[in-house]
């Protein structure tokens, strides 16, 4: 099978990047490595011209961008049309894959079949944060959707949630979970555990549960003044331009005399590198307002650490509570609290419980279980 994915985001070694790109990396590796054929195009994100990467077996291309005031989208799908059915002619591609709004401006070949995974598009993400759905946006999520032969969903959340907003036209659509990358995300026996340390990664940014999360710190610290937190992940922008983490350093720390001792904001680092820092901490939590599925979650459980998940959108689908993780209310900090201080105070049974979810993860994000599911449904798609 020739699978070819439709995204700008796949990580280029020393550039930061989102779940999206590190989901397609690890799966297109698995597809190679099972003897498919990968290729991946889209807009170059990393610099102002053409270029080919060949990682592992998956080739990239990292199309030159085009800036015309008014019709950027349109000179640059027209690239990646005409990139596709070069490759296409060259070698026939089976299946073309994107993102919900990928598939807008396709133009569609004969005899490939195009899938939308559902990752969370403009309408989810528009209604949890509470504001309107940008008209432009909207009819290219549509016109993507109609577009689509089929549809995958990382979450049974992200799959009710949005057909509240757009139709799948009876279609068919299934849930695969994304997996989890074994090979990095791992039990690490010599790495010691630093007591009384907490593990947020992810964007910092409030959809996160960032601020609700260091609201919950001074209860925390009341119980005890040893523990340390540790924010992994980059920076966002406010709407007023100005950054989320100074708007938590001026306006929730300072007003509660929260310091830089207490709580640390270690930006983006490699995934070798937060792989160890998972190892490191007692306890990993991610209050998050809105995902679809996230891997942080069921990173930190690969390495059986004790997570913290939120009890909101897909949590409960990851996370069985007081079985294989802890589930908490986002929004209610006093809650974020409580389940902090309790991992604290039972350490014998957090750890039975971190143990527990490893076992879930090993057995439901182990990357050989989620590529065969991946291409059972291609096939059953081609045929």
């Amino acid at each position: 099978m020739h699978i070819c994915f439709i995204t700008h985001e796949y990580p280029k070694t020393g550039f930061s990047h989102g779940g999206i790109g590190t989901f397609v990396k690890t799966f297109s590796r698995q597809l190679v490595e099972k003897g498919h054929e990968v290729s991946v195009v889209g807009i170059n994100n990393y610099t102002l011209q053409n270029e080919v990467e060949h990682d592992l077996g998956v080739t990239v291309y990292r199309l030159k961008p085009k800036r015309i005031k008014g019709l950027t989208w349109f000179f640059n799908t027209n690239s990646i049309n005409n990139k596709i059915k070069k490759i296409n002619a060259n070698s026939p591609i089976d299946i073309v894959e994107s993102s919900e709004l990928g598939l807008a401006f396709t133009r569609k070949l004969k005899n490939i079949k195009y899938i939308i995974r559902l990752h969370g598009g403009h309408h989810f993400f528009a209604e949890s944060e509470e504001r309107g759905i940008n008209k432009w946006k909207g009819f290219q999520e549509k016109r993507s959707f109609k577009k689509a032969d089929a549809f995958i969903a990382v979450s049974d959340y992200v799959k009710t949630h949005t057909e509240q907003y757009l139709s799948y036209d009876n279609k068919l659509v299934v849930t695969i979970k994304n997996a989890v990358n074994l090979d990095v995300f791992q039990p690490k026996t010599n790495v010691e555990i630093e007591n009384h340390s907490l593990l947020f990664a992810g964007t910092v940014c409030e959809k996160k549960g960032v601020g609700q999360l260091v609201k919950a710190m001074p209860k925390v610290l009341k119980y005890n003044p040893n523990v340390k937190l540790y924010l992994y992940g980059r920076d966002w922008k406010l709407k007023d331009g100005r950054s989320y983490i100074d708007y938590v350093k001026h306006d929730i720390m300072k007003p509660q005399s929260l310091d830089e001792r207490q709580i640390k904001f270690m930006g983006v680092v490699p995934l070798a590198k937060l792989a160890k820092a998972y190892a490191k901490a007692q306890i990993c939590i991610f209050p998050s307002l809105m995902e679809t599925q996230g891997l942080v979650a069921p990173e930190a459980m690969a390495m059986q650490r004790l997570v913290i998940f939120s009890d909101k959108g897909p949590g409960p689908e990851t996370i069985t509570h007081g079985k294989t993780g802890l589930l908490c209310n986002p929004y209610n900090p006093e809650d974020i609290a409580d389940k902090i201080i309790w991992a604290l105070n039972n350490k014998s049974e957090s750890e039975k419980i971190a143990f527990e979810g490893y076992k879930f993860v090993m057995k439901n994000f182990n990357n050989q279980t989620i590529t065969l599911q991946n291409l059972n449904f291609y096939e059953s798609i081609i045929k």
